[in-house]
């Protein structure tokens, strides 16, 4: 049961997270305690801005929310309109992802090869509350589709790092690989 304010949460989370960063170095560690917090912070749907919760007609969007001064962790709202999905893509830094609404499914991807990229098992659906996480120790390389194709989905993402300025990689499904650096999507 929360006891702070909704529009406290997000604050508080941080705050969590950061105390968590500075205890602990272990990532195994650091995914476990910071995925608790995040599924405390996802049970409820009573805190995030409007400006941050606005799918875009085209695309996803991907809001910052937090990034830590010393660039140890950023935290994200993801916003996926009916059927939108990403690139398959990697990471390179540990990252959680928490559902707030709707729904998401997440297919990995592994090498088998060289440049030969398969599905690493079915697909993950992840209902609101999941929360599932992403590192190069654990599975990097995933794609992510809203599970709707009638209504718009929200996840909150943290990541080990300031994800937007980081250099990652898009594939092609024959593995093919482009660097990109994500950035973050302006407010409406």
């Amino acid at each position: 049961m929360r006891t702070e304010h909704p529009e406290h949460a997000l604050q508080h989370f941080i705050e969590r997270v950061a105390r968590r960063l500075d205890e602990q170095s272990d990532e195994a560690a650091i995914r476990r305690d910071v995925g608790a917090l995040l599924a405390d912070l996802v049970a409820h749907d009573d805190w995030l801005p409007a400006s941050h919760a606005q799918p875009g007609a085209d695309r996803y969007r991907q809001y910052l929310l937090h990034r830590d001064p010393q660039a140890r962790f950023s935290v994200v709202s993801f916003v996926w309109g009916p059927g939108q999905a990403t690139p398959i893509h990697d990471h390179t830094v540990w990252g959680l992802i928490g559902v707030l609404r709707g729904a998401e499914l997440s297919q990995g991807y592994r090498f088998a090869g060289p440049s030969q990229l398969v599905p690493a098992g079915a697909p993950v659906r992840l209902e609101r509350g999941a929360v599932d996480a992403v590192s190069p120790s654990v599975g990097d390389i995933h794609r992510v589709t809203n599970a709707f194709d009638d209504r718009t989905s929200i996840s909150i993402h943290v990541y080990g790092a300031d994800i937007g300025a980081v250099e990652r990689s898009v594939y092609t499904e024959d593995g093919q690989r482009r660097s990109f650096v994500s950035g973050y999507s302006p407010l409406p």
